[in-house]
């Protein structure tokens, strides 16, 4: 790039590196506020959380990017624009693709970082996420006790804690056990925690007694100072992890496993899940198009661009939303797939048509104080 393309480009990284930021921030945000539960509910801890919050960056920012790049092209151009600094470049002979490649290289840029999302960072993630929470499922303490609230965690088996401490020790604990010959038994104990022996999950009580009723009706205490309860028969299932749509990674999407009963009933779904990975990453030169459009597609104002800006922005919301709707028309008709691809690309199309319809009107110097001053703007 030339020395005036190299600030132009500058001029327009800042403000999309800003906005890019901001996004991602709210959009953080609004993520861990939605997944508050796990500190909450789920008692895990904060670096479970922030892991969450963490793994779903790549999702998001192949939302965020084009909508990142709209905007900060908008108040780049728009600053550039109305302190004539364009002007000036049309003044000097710069044709209007040397004044939007630097626009149009970011657009790429951006486009190749947002693929590589969409193809492997953003699935890889949402797997991570998916063992995550698979996990947290199966998490025992978790799942056994709530503070405070007598929990049915198995068959015949209820618990109740007063109260867990951060280093997991369950303090005051009550289990009622009924069996299957009819009869019952009740722990009670004054802490518990959850371990493992033999590689199997156990609840060592400390402190406590049970009393059991046998099917005779006959009550049998016992006290002592430490009780191995026996969890793994409580605990034990066969389900397994199973990774969505929006989990697969490219090759899993255009090419399912067609033995497997979900995969053949969901086959229009996977194929548009593909589609739409490589079809997303074009809004972000659809965008920067129409943005460009916004400022550069129409005649010089020295009033500004409100209207047409507001007009573009509309129509980029349009699109947007279009997208979304053939996406989710595409899941039950994989003949709408290259649609997929037509709305970013007429986008595009339009966007880069409004900037070269007109020629670049001549600039002639008549002594302003700020240097050139455009006569006659189409």
């Amino acid at each position: 790039m030339r020395l005036i393309e190299r600030y132009l480009f500058r001029q327009l990284l800042g403000p999309t590196l800003l906005a890019t930021l901001a996004l991602v921030a709210l959009a953080l945000l609004a993520r861990s506020l939605s997944e508050f539960d796990v500190l909450i509910e789920q008692r895990q801890s904060a670096a479970v959380f922030f892991k969450i919050i963490g793994l779903a960056l790549p999702q998001l920012l192949s939302i965020i990017l084009p909508i990142a790049l709209f905007v900060a092209t908008l108040v780049a151009l728009n600053r550039l624009h109305t302190e004539q600094e364009i002007v000036v470049c049309f003044a000097g002979g710069m044709s209007r693709w040397r004044v939007i490649s630097p626009a149009m290289r970011l657009a790429v840029v951006a486009t190749v970082i947002s693929l590589g999302m969409s193809l492997w960072a953003a699935p890889w993630s949402a797997r991570a996420i998916r063992e995550t929470f698979f996990d947290m499922k199966s998490d025992l303490a978790s799942t056994l006790v709530r503070p405070g609230e007598f929990t049915e965690p198995g068959p015949g088996l209820t618990v109740y804690a007063q109260t867990i401490d951060r280093d997991q020790i369950i303090h005051n604990l009550f289990i009622h056990q009924e069996k299957p010959n009819g009869g019952a038994v009740t722990y009670t104990a004054r802490e518990g925690v959850i371990a493992e022996r033999k590689g199997l999950p156990v609840l060592i009580l400390r402190k406590g007694s049970n009393q059991e009723f046998s099917s005779s009706g006959v009550l049998q205490y016992l006290s002592w100072d430490e009780y191995t309860f026996d969890l793994s028969s409580m605990f034990q299932t066969d389900e397994l992890l199973h990774y969505k749509i929006g989990d697969r990674y490219p090759h899993e999407l255009f090419f399912p496993d067609l033995t497997q009963d979900w995969e053949q009933q969901n086959r229009e779904k996977l194929l548009s899940e593909g589609h739409w990975r490589l079809a997303s990453p074009l809004y972000n030169l659809a965008m920067m198009a129409m943005a460009l459009a916004a400022v550069i597609g129409g005649s010089f104002s020295r009033m500004g661009y409100a209207k047409r800006i507001a007009a573009v922005g509309a129509a980029a919301v349009v699109v947007q939303v279009l997208g979304f709707g053939i996406k989710a028309a595409c899941d039950n008709d994989v003949w709408l797939n290259p649609l997929q691809y037509a709305v970013p690309l007429a986008a595009l199309w339009w966007g880069l048509s409004q900037i070269f319809r007109q020629r670049v009107s001549r600039y002639i110097a008549i002594g302003h104080p700020a240097g050139l001053t455009p006569l006659g703007v189409q």
